[in-house]
């Protein structure tokens, strides 16, 4: 349908399997599984709940009626308990038991969690997989001279591939963080609705260690290690503040990583992929826009912004529950997510196909090189017998008068100039034999080659990624 809103985020840049992560349907089927479990373990703890009726929830974790559920939400103004509604017409017989002592939260919150859970672990493989593409370019260029560059004014020289470890190192840390978050991570359980697992109380007659291991075997089922040891009636909000920090600091590196391309794009050192068929300007034909790059940047900077939701939201809640974050929540947190899916594809795409101008980048060398190295000039002059002040001053009036003739348009003629003075002690041939580039780069090929020592070895058995992009 085309007379209805719908995100950019689903129609225009994230993944088939985010965007099926953060569906109706599987949130509903989690739902649905919560509940199965919720049963399954009253059932195994005592509670009078017969296998048929828990066979009958088993049969319908899939077909979910979502019209049924939504007539009902109309009447009841409450999703969950349409679900509810919607699931017992599913499973008649087991209509009865469903949902029983639990609160709306059990099944939102939790289900929110597993999602998140698996949004991190898919988002933490796109991560290794961008990683993986970075370091082969740092290795492929870890001995290319190119110009660095300090408040973006021509500085020492550098490697292409040592600034492409500049990047890996921030997703690094962002990795390290996520893995953090993952690992942190904890199951809410059934625990009511204040928190206070009273209905459970009742209804298993006082025993509180089968209250225990009622939430040990739900969350196990799910695969968490441990429970929030205390709650009101949702898991903290804090959480989610966690999260989404993890997800903006994923677009803080990317921000940086693609603004960099962009400044070096525009100097035609570096060009990000650029296809056969591609239009770069509708009214410039000759144009080739780092489009890729600049939505990145876009992107992340909607991602930053939303991840202010979660703790705006986690500050602002009221004692054991309010419904302020709700609606706040279901767009915030699965936007988050569909965000830094879509940045890190746009990442994959660009750094698998990232283009290296090596004659553009030795001009721009050569150009300023002249200046880069006039210490060691001034080193060998002195070795020469020269005054180091003397030499010094002359450097300092020469290259102010190349600068000058560069502003008028001319070319760097600095070594002529610094070869014309008698007190300098060099000829021009001696000036130009020591301007060679490998010279100036410092310790960048030995630093790359020992970063990646150190990195490659986690991201064995990950495979570098082009990340196909639709549009």
């Amino acid at each position: 349908m085309n007379d209805r809103y719908e995100t950019p985020l689903a129609s225009r840049y994230a993944s088939s399997y985010m965007l099926e992560l953060f569906s109706p349907q599987k949130r509903a089927e989690t739902w649905r599984k919560l509940w199965l479990a919720l049963a399954r373990a009253e059932r195994g703890l005592g509670l009078p709940i017969t296998e048929e009726q828990i066979r009958a929830l088993e049969a319908h974790l899939t077909d979910i009626d979502f019209a049924c559920a939504a007539e009902r939400e109309r009447e009841v103004r409450h999703d969950v308990m349409a679900h509810i509604y919607a699931y017992g017409k599913a499973a008649p017989a087991a209509a009865g038991i469903l949902h029983l002592g639990a609160t709306s939260c059990y099944v939102t919150d939790n289900g929110d969690l597993i999602l998140y859970r698996e949004g991190l672990r898919y988002l933490r493989g796109e991560l290794c997989r961008l990683l993986k593409n970075l370091a082969g370019f740092a290795g492929r260029y870890k001995a290319v001279p190119t110009l660095g560059y300090t408040h973006y004014q021509p500085a020492q020289l550098v490697t292409v591939g040592k600034r492409a470890t500049l990047w890996m190192q921030d997703f690094l840390s962002d990795l390290e963080e996520l893995d953090f978050v993952l690992g942190s991570l904890r199951f809410l359980g059934c625990r009511g609705t204040t928190g206070t697992e009273a209905s459970f109380l009742e209804l298993f007659e006082g025993d509180e260690e089968k209250i225990e291991a009622l939430n040990r075997r739900i969350a196990a089922e799910f695969e968490f290690s441990e429970c929030f040891p205390v709650c009101g009636q949702t898991y903290p909000r804090k959480t989610d503040s966690r999260i989404l920090n993890c997800l903006s600091a994923i677009a803080q590196s990317a921000y940086r990583m693609a603004q960099d391309i962009r400044l070096l794009q525009h100097d035609r050192q570096l060009e990000e992929p650029f296809e056969e068929s591609q239009i770069g300007s509708s009214a410039m034909a000759y144009k080739r826009n780092p489009m890729r790059c600049e939505r990145i940047c876009s992107l992340s900077r909607y991602l930053i912004v939303d991840a202010m939701n979660a703790p705006l939201t986690a500050s602002a809640q009221w004692l054991e529950r309010s419904l302020d974050d709700s609606a706040n929540r279901r767009i915030a947190l699965p936007e988050a997510f569909l965000c830094a899916d879509a940045i890190l594809r746009l990442a994959q795409n660009v750094s698998a196909g990232l283009r290296v101008n090596e004659k553009v980048i030795d001009r721009a060398v050569r150009e300023y090189l002249p200046f880069i190295a006039t210490e060691n000039l001034l080193m060998e002059a002195v070795k020469r017998g020269g005054d180091r002040q003397q030499l010094h001053e002359i450097i300092r009036r020469c290259s102010m008068e190349a600068t000058a003739g560069m502003k008028d348009g001319g070319e760097c003629d600095l070594l002529r100039r610094l070869a014309a003075c008698p007190a300098f002690g060099m000829s021009l041939p001696e000036l130009e034999s020591l301007l060679d580039p490998a010279a100036y780069v410092g310790r960048c090929p030995q630093q790359v080659e020992a970063f990646l020592s150190q990195v490659l070895p986690s991201l064995d058995g990950i495979s570098e990624s082009g990340a196909t992009l639709s549009v």
